[in-house]
């Protein structure tokens, strides 16, 4: 289990993580939709993640939810470079429902976004457009290259919890164990 945190005038964060778990999570954000996601994540990642946050939720929860992604990206960063004995690469296409969101990335060192979901308004009280600013908060963070697509849907929640588990599956498949590959590129680096 690895733990950083991280202290603004906007959030004070804690978070453990721990890469190879068994899914075990305590989330608490102050953002319920953010937790419900957060600990579908970690149930599907099969990380132990233990998450808290007190943010600035009084004017919105932009800085919580953005803040959050940059310090699980980061403890993902730490516990995956450099890449060695990993698959790298990972992809899942999961459905809810009507709804199937598909991710692709690379544990490439080499930070990148493709954010491909049609979700606007609110699901609750929760904000919509935030859902982007975790995962690229997330990917730029973890240095992965990450391209998250909706196939299609209809319902904002069931979209979007399809791309968090999505997003879980596509890292625990990429960080899964395969001594074969030793390091996974023909630079010998990632």
């Amino acid at each position: 289990m690895i733990t950083k945190t991280r202290t603004t005038k906007e959030t004070d964060i804690t978070v453990s993580l721990k890469l190879d778990g068994t899914g075990k999570s305590n989330i608490d954000t102050g953002v319920g939709f953010l937790d419900h996601m957060l600990e579908s994540f970690t149930k599907h990642s099969l990380m132990d993640l233990d998450v808290r946050c007190k943010g600035d939720t009084h004017i919105d929860d932009h800085h919580s939810v953005e803040d959050v992604g940059i310090v699980i990206g980061s403890l993902l960063a730490q516990a995956i470079y450099p890449v060695k004995n990993m698959e790298r690469f990972g992809s899942a296409n999961i459905v809810m429902d009507e709804a199937c969101v598909s991710c692709d990335l690379d544990l490439s060192n080499r930070p990148f976004l493709v954010y491909e979901l049609n979700v606007d308004g609110k699901v609750g009280q929760f904000d919509t457009e935030l859902v982007e600013e975790f995962f690229r908060a997330l990917a730029l963070n973890a240095k992965i290259s990450m391209h998250i697509i909706e196939q299609r849907g209809k319902n904002r929640h069931h979209i979007i919890e399809a791309a968090f588990k999505s997003v879980a599956v596509a890292i625990r498949r990429a960080t899964a164990a395969n001594e074969r590959v030793g390091i996974p590129s023909t630079k010998d680096v990632l």
